[in-house]
């Protein structure tokens, strides 16, 4: 089953939302949720917005207080830690996916690569980030393996906010669409090595550009 279908409750949409706006920044370090606030923003009761800020909770990136629930987001030191286990990961992924990959998943990600191309050349950053999202998502989801994907795609996620600062950079840009290139001729030749040495390089370079950037 591809793991990128699947039904998505109110109390899951009400989540990802909130997620989103606080690894994108949105929501700042320091800054209250509160369930009421929240419920008259979106329009929403509060019992799915309390079994969101529960998650969020969860995984770390709101914490309780008397005033409600204050953002952690992520820190450098969180970022580090991600990338820890990314490094690994990332590489064994595009093996897999290099062994095994279909011409019609190929194309599809080839798709996705020529669109980050092509908002690079408009300097268009949002759509930069979204392709540059799509092009890692392919790959974690063409390797067959729902436990990869899982593991995977919310670190990836959690990390938006460093990676969009990071993109903004037309050089980074450049340079992250060349290593994508590379992983994409790897897979493309059905070469699990260089697809894994492609894949480990890009997350060493990705973790250099992104801890050495200054970005806050």
């Amino acid at each position: 089953m591809d793991p990128r279908h699947k039904s998505v409750s109110l109390a899951d949409q009400i989540f990802e939302k909130l997620e989103q706006d606080i690894l994108s920044g949105k929501y700042s370090r320091g800054d209250v949720l509160t369930e009421s606030k929240l419920s008259d923003a979106l329009g929403v009761s509060r019992t799915p917005i309390r079994e969101a800020l529960r998650r969020l909770s969860m995984e770390h990136i709101i914490e309780d207080s008397a005033r409600g629930s204050v953002v952690i987001g992520i820190t450098k030191e969180d970022v580090k830690d991600i990338f820890k286990i990314r490094l690994p990961l990332e590489g064994v992924v595009a093996a897999e996916t290099a062994s095994r990959i279909t011409d019609e998943q190929l194309a599809e990600l080839k798709e996705a690569l020529e669109l980050q191309e092509f908002y690079i050349s408009r300097d268009n950053t949002d759509n930069i980030r979204l392709m540059d999202s799509r092009f890692h998502e392919l790959i974690y989801t063409f390797c067959g393996s729902t436990v990869f994907y899982d593991t995977l795609i919310p670190l990836h996620r959690k990390i938006q906010k460093y990676r969009r600062a990071s993109l903004a950079d037309h050089t980074r840009a450049e340079v992250s669409l060349k290593e994508h290139k590379a992983i994409f001729d790897a897979i493309a030749a059905h070469d699990p090595r260089a697809a894994e040495a492609a894949a480990a390089e890009h997350v060493r370079n990705a973790r250099a550009r992104i801890l050495n950037g200054g970005e806050e």
